[in-house]
């Protein structure tokens, strides 16, 4: 079998110092009113701390 793009999984990388490795959180945030709640995945670079923000299951990096 060879190695080729597809076969294997992305791995996160952080944008500012290139780590790979994250802690996992959930956040909540609620619209001015109260009127809508969004349920948002924040990976938190252990490195430097830089917070990426997925919404939704998708996210920017996402290009499929």
């Amino acid at each position: 079998m060879t190695n080729q793009p597809g076969d294997q999984t992305p791995q996160l990388i952080c944008p500012l110092c290139r780590c790979g490795q994250f802690q996992q959180e959930e956040a909540r945030s609620d619209s001015r009113w109260g009127f809508t709640s969004h349920r948002m995945t924040l990976m938190i670079c252990v490195n430097c701390r830089f917070v990426l923000h997925f919404y939704d299951n998708h996210s920017v990096f996402d290009f499929d």
